[in-house]
């Protein structure tokens, strides 16, 4: 699961590239919702952009871009009463990391995005409209993931995503260290 905040406050630039990073299970310190069933475990990621923007040449605007992945430790959690062996903790973050792999190519698709655009005085709905189009597609990455993999149940389709994600985690990191911001 992953939440978005857009802020407005106003060159193409954007801050440098967030580090990845792998859970822990401290990471998971949220209470456990009433009704959470037969789920194990829920990762909550917040992507969020704040940008300035200045007047530039030719009727086209300049926008500096922060863009932000935050792990909501307080909002995401674990049943360990469920998770009894090492092996199944292994399972779960395994899992719950593909969620915060989606986050982070949320991110790093929204500064790229973000990035190339050219901005007229109508800058904040060509930002909205970005910032939605790519929420709206991880949004639905993340609802596939889960349907595809039956919240990790199916080892072959957990297998499959998590190769996915590695390989575009790994094509973006290697692109992001041959970019200067």
């Amino acid at each position: 699961m992953c939440t978005v905040a857009l802020c407005l406050l106003g060159i193409s630039t954007v801050k440098a590239q967030q580090a990845y990073r792998q859970l822990t299970p401290n990471d998971f310190t949220g209470t456990i919702p009433a009704g959470s069933g037969m789920y194990v475990a829920y990762t909550s990621c917040s992507v969020s952009m704040n940008y300035q923007a200045s007047p530039g040449r030719n009727g086209y605007y300049q926008l500096a871009f922060d863009v932000q992945l935050v792990m909501n430790r307080n909002k995401s959690w674990m049943n360990r009463k469920i998770i009894n062996t090492p092996e199944m903790m292994a399972e779960v973050l395994r899992h719950e990391q593909g969620h915060y792999q989606l986050a982070y190519l949320m991110r790093q698709e929204m500064l790229s995005s973000l990035s190339q655009a050219r901005y007229t005085a109508n800058y904040q709905a060509q930002v909205n409209a970005i910032f939605s189009r790519v929420n709206e597609k991880y949004k639905q990455l993340n609802a596939d993931y889960d349907d595809d993999t039956n919240h990790m149940l199916d080892r072959k389709q957990q297998d499959a995503w998590i190769n996915w994600l590695n390989k575009e985690i790994s094509q973006i990191n290697s692109l992001a260290m041959n970019y200067r911001y």
